[in-house]
């Protein structure tokens, strides 16, 4: 099981586990706060091509457009870039006996998904933001 979310850092949202159980579904807090994955292909946003803004389920920080989603076929919402740069923090993760990058939101320390490098896909960045749906809420562009 993944190490979950650390406390080692001050985010600028701070909440105590009680208050993150009390406004998360069970899923969400797995997710968001204990650096759970949810099943592949299962995510609301998975093949999701509406156009607006995707922000962190936990506290409402804007972090991806949909400008920067494409299509990877991994099961979860790909994008290659964060809305802002600093929106989203990457951190070293070695859980479950590998080494990666793990995503998180930099306004409150939870659990995104992962970053990977190099795998061939035709975008500006070369990098694939692999993000849980759970972890993130659209808002649709006006129009």
């Amino acid at each position: 099981m993944a190490s979950g979310v650390q406390n080692e850092k001050t985010y600028p949202v701070q909440k105590s586990e009680a208050e993150w159980r009390a406004e998360l579904s069970p899923q969400e807090f797995h997710v968001l706060r204990q650096a759970g994955t949810e099943r592949p292909f299962t995510g609301e946003y998975v093949d999701t091509k509406t156009e607006g803004v995707y922000a962190c389920r936990a506290c409402g920080v804007e972090l991806f457009r949909s400008e920067a989603k494409f299509e990877s076929h991994c099961g979860w919402p790909s994008f290659y870039d964060p809305k802002d740069s600093d929106a989203v923090e990457l951190i070293e993760d070695r859980s479950l006996g590998m080494v990666r990058v793990e995503a998180r939101c930099a306004n409150c320390g939870s659990h995104l998904g992962h970053v990977f490098e190099g795998e061939g896909y035709p975008t500006p960045t070369d990098l694939r933001y692999c993000i849980n749906s759970v972890s993130i809420k659209l808002a649709p562009a006006a129009g």
